[in-house]
């Protein structure tokens, strides 16, 4: 690892310190900006994959969301590149593998990252640009923000309506109950501070933010010295540096940017505050208020103080055997503890919550009763020393594991760093942990020091909050007609001239939604940039033992998996599967029940899981097989320990914890229900695409729409104490199945490791049983879905689907070209920009074989289901350049060579080889996808999406019953 010298730093920069920290195998560099001031935080890594983030420091005193809807606004044109659209055009110009734009509460962000040197070059290019030059064109916020439009944009007789991206982002995002519930406690938490306001911005006060008040609040913030630039990877900083300076700062001059930046305001007396939620018109209330109680604690930024929050936080909260969580589980009080639990600590001070949800307003009372009682107790008999140890051990897996499987690492990292930058914190002693971890363990052996921190922080703390959000099912209909009679009102005061205006402003908008740009002035990557081949992990097979080894560069981490074949099952069996893996790491094993036995999961691995997997065959989706993989992750000096747990898990789980058993399964309803707003456009999707293949179907029955359903129907039966015990008999009775197949391991660890982690795992486990009786395996389906399915929501989600083929078949890569290249050129436009959606798109799923269009957060209905068939005669239709090829072309190559973490990577090559999915069919597949043209775009579309093969699913209001009907959906509710 190589770490900057004095000598070659750049002259416009000025070195503040370098910090090599050894459990993160990386260098921190400090630099300020010599001019500006803008300071630059470089993580100097052998990672090829590079990382760029900026972030202004935005603080907005109001909820009309304009940092977010600057954000947005930003990215649609600048001064060296002025389309109307950069963002979107290059992400289908580039071989990133993440670009986004993020708004937080007090900062905004930009970030991206690729492995590829040229195109990382450009994204810079086109961000720096995007972020210090922006246009920000008034039709730009008309379209990303908000705007007033008649129903019919050319017809002024039509009603007013509001219009715009943000805006239907927001109203899909605050129709969700817990978003409302974390907004408005921490708009009594924060009276007087910029956490008050909701920086996304609420619908209704984000159509009083004015294109004037956009256009101050970036001058006013949008500046270098404004600035926190961070970058991760193996580009060094001095190169960072020209670039920096070359495509911005050396336009700027120091600026004192004036910010609202202060501590809140302490409450000296408890406060209780009670307020509606929406829900459905004649929807039943009982049983749906939450009751959440929030703390006000110190600065984020302060080490010390952040370390003992979160020691604070874990003692209280971690799992089931923790004091609080264990009372919040188990009181009759509400269904389920909130999924607000926890501690927040990315403001600049810190909040802990703790609550309920299913439960009644005149609780509350029990609530703070029953919080206030655990924690004097705490307080008052301390914290065992092995619970306290087994916390610590948890933070330093925690900043050890190389994570990235779904975000990059680097990008990770910088997420945890920037928060303390923000704030004025040290960055690099919140990554740096082992240090402070070792003082903290000298601190801990005094018994006083968690007791009397629970003092200070919580019982003695009067900066408290306690929430009352109950349902009311009057709400959203107050709401849409106070916004009706606004709109009325407003139209009535408009003259023939405004009239006009507004009409002339939909035109030009949808003028220049409909132009094409110039973007040769963008730059790109080209197909010859593009690797050839993807490195594909090599593990090797034991001979005496079913096991595949996998040495990976995993820092000091050990990660085992047992594969278990699915066996035989029943139609009960198999809907039972979500919750029996669940279930089966939060119950008891053998002696300890599953108080003790969090306890030992926690002091001895870094989380066990379980997990069923199911694919078609390569050739043949119809073809299913299935697995269920038992799985967890340890520091290497614990590896024996957890190759136990998992045999012990295994031999000897417990399902005659009947209170614990109900406890989760209303915890799991509680979460399955509130995972509609941020998922919808998946769970259209399944729904949609339930008859086209066993696995379809299986993925719509266990974790789409029908198993949210399906969950909470069960949890309704289970107040019978006969339904209990009969759902634990079936528990048990599955886990014996399980138990009698035959079993497979993979273990991925640091060369050093393997070897002993192998013959520990295979000392532990027997001879596989012999299996008796049938494998398991399922009919085909083919069937044609129409659903509707309603619940409570402010926005849409749209779906169509079309039965295709399997990722070997020839067709299978035109297919996932096509999904890119109808989203670049036809649905983006209509769906998001015209229609005003969150998102919308296609794709082709060679899992299992279905291709699938959606809307997400979708103001619209009918009309969007019409844009997927105009697609589709688009497509048709016109003649298309080679260039909107390429660009989908190297969407799906983007997509395919993502990178994981170390040990992601092992876990995906030995999975894909468990299906079938061999670096062989996967070089064939990127050899065909390299190969695709327009013609056979245009083919694949008439043989495999013609209109009577079409399946649809919409996720939608009750207000929309009708307008569903009216189509021939089938109404389901929710």
């Amino acid at each position: 690892m190589t770490v900057t010298n004095e000598s070659i730093v750049h002259p416009a920069f000025e070195r503040v310190r370098s910090h090599p920290i050894a459990a993160l195998n990386l260098t921190m560099e400090e630099y300020v900006h010599r001019k500006t001031g803008a300071r630059h935080l470089h993580m100097a890594a052998d990672n090829d994959e590079n990382v760029f983030f900026v972030a202004l420091r935005t603080f907005p005193m109001d909820s009309t969301g304009v940092a977010h809807i600057l954000e947005h606004t930003a990215l649609c044109g600048s001064e060296r590149y002025p389309v109307r659209d950069p963002f979107f055009m290059m992400i289908r110009r580039s071989l990133n593998t993440f670009m986004n734009a993020f708004t937080s509460s007090d900062w905004t962000a930009y970030p991206f990252a690729s492995k590829n040197r040229k195109d990382f070059d450009n994204l810079l290019s086109v961000y720096l640009d995007s972020v210090f030059f922006s246009k920000l064109d008034p039709l730009d916020f008309a379209q990303e923000g908000h705007r007033l439009e008649f129903e019919t944009p050319d017809d002024p007789t039509t009603p007013l309506v509001y219009r715009g991206v943000v805006y239907n982002e927001m109203k899909g995002a605050m129709s969700a109950p817990t978003s409302q519930l974390w907004q408005n406690l921490s708009s009594h938490l924060f009276p007087t501070t910029t956490y008050h306001y909701n920086s996304g911005g609420e619908p209704d006060h984000i159509v009083d933010l004015s294109y004037d008040d956009l256009v101050a609040f970036y001058r006013h913030h949008y500046h270098p010295s404004n600035a926190i630039f961070c970058t991760y990877g193996d580009i060094p900083a001095r190169e960072h540096h020209e670039r920096f300076e070359e495509l911005a700062l050396a336009r700027f001059d120091a600026l004192e940017v004036d910010l609202p930046v202060r501590d809140e305001k302490r409450l000296f007396s408890p406060l209780r505050v009670e307020q509606g939620y929406a829900v459905s018109a004649g929807e039943s209330v009982e049983r749906k208020t939450h009751l959440v109680m929030g703390w006000l604690l110190g600065h984020s930024f302060d080490l010390q103080q952040n370390l003992e929050a979160q020691l604070v936080a874990s003692v209280l909260l971690e799992n089931s055997a923790s004091p609080l969580l264990h009372a919040l589980e188990t009181t009759d009080i509400a269904a389920a503890p909130s999924p607000m639990c926890g501690l927040e600590d990315s403001n600049r001070e810190m909040t802990f919550v703790c609550g309920v949800e299913g439960s009644e307003p005149e609780r509350r009372e029990d609530l703070e009763a029953l919080v206030e009682g655990v924690l004097e107790k705490v307080a008052s008999e301390g914290v065992p020393r092995e619970r306290l140890e087994a916390i610590l051990h948890q933070l330093e897996l925690h900043q050890r594991e190389i994570a990235g499987d779904s975000f990059p690492y680097g990008l990770q990292l910088i997420m945890t760093a920037i928060s303390p930058m923000v704030h004025g914190g040290d960055p690099v002693e919140l990554l740096d942990l082992e240090p402070v971890l070792e003082a903290m363990r000298d601190k801990i052996s005094d018994p006083d020091y968690v007791p009397g921190l629970i003092r200070r922080l919580l019982i003695d703390n009067p900066h408290r909050v306690t929430l009352t959000l109950r349902p009311d099912d009057q709400l959203e209909g107050r709401r849409q007609q106070a916004v009706r009679q606004a709109l009325e009102a407003r139209k009535a005061q408009l003259s023939d001239d405004e009239k006009q205006q507004i009409v002339t402003r939909a035109q030009a908008l949808e003028a220049r939604q409909l132009q094409r740009d110039d973007d040769s002035i963008l730059p790109k990557v080209d197909l010859p940039d593009v690797p050839l081949k993807i490195h594909v992990p090599e593990g090797r097979n034991l001979e005496a033992f079913p096991a595949a080894l996998y040495a990976q560069g995993t820092n000091g981490l050990v990660y085992e998996q047992a594969i278990f074949q699915l066996p035989e099952l029943s139609q009960e069996e198999l809907l039972l599967l979500p919750l029996y893996t669940t279930i089966l790491t939060e119950v008891g094993c053998g002696d300890l029940d599953y108080l003790r036995m969090q306890d030992r999961i926690s002091a001895c691995s870094g989380g066990i899981g379980a997990s069923i997997s199911a694919r078609g065959t390569v050739d043949d989706v119809q073809s299913l097989n299935g697995y269920m993989i038992l799985s967890g992750k340890a520091l290497a000096r614990n590896r024996k320990a957890l190759s136990e747990l998992l045999r012990d898990v295994y031999d000897n789980a417990r399902f005659d914890e009947k209170g614990r058993i109900r406890e989760l399964v209303a915890q799991i309803r509680a979460r399955r229900e509130q995972a509609v707003t941020g998922s919808g456009h998946g769970l259209a999707m399944g729904a949609a695409s339930q008859g086209h293949s066993p696995g379809a179907w299986l993925s719509f029955r266990l974790a789409g729409l029908a198993g949210i359903k399906g969950t909470k129907e069960l949890d309704d039966r289970l107040d019978d104490s006969t339904a209990l015990d009969k759902l634990c008999s079936d528990l048990a009775s599955l886990h014996q199945k399980f138990r009698r197949q035959k079993r497979q391991f993979l273990l991925v660890a640091e060369s050093e490791h393997l070897d002993a982690m192998a013959e520990g795992v295979a000392g532990l486990w027997p001879e596989a049983p012999e299996v008796n009786g049938e494998q398991w395996q399922m009919e085909p389906v083919s069937y044609d879905t129409r659903e509707a399915w309603l619940t409570s929501t402010q926005v849409n989600f749209c779906a169509r689907s079309y039965p295709t083929v399997a990722p070997d078949h020839p067709d299978a890569a035109a297919l996932t070209v096509l999904g890119g290249f109808l989203r670049n050129g036809f649905l983006h436009r209509a769906i998001r920009e015209k229609g005003g959606a969150y998102g919308g798109g296609a794709g082709q799923d060679n899992v299992n074989g279905t291709f699938r269009f959606f809307s997400y957060r979708d103001p619209r209905l009918v009309e969007t289901l019409d844009d997927f068939d105009a697609s589709l005669k688009w497509l048709g239709a016109e003649a298309h350049d080679r260039q909107s090829l390429e660009e989908a072309v190297l969407g799906v190559i983007s997509q395919l060579d993502k990178p994981r973490s170390p040990a992601g990577e092992a876990r995906h090559a030995f999975h894909s080889r468990l299906f079938g999915r061999t670096p062989e069919q996967q070089a064939r597949f990127r050899e065909r996808v390299l190969s695709v043209t327009v013609e056979d775009l245009q083919r694949v579309a008439r043989d495999w999406l013609r209109p009577d093969k079409a399946s649809t699913a919409v996720i939608t209001s009750h207000d929309n019953r009708e307008t569903v009907a009216g189509l021939g959906l089938d109404i389901r509710e929710l």
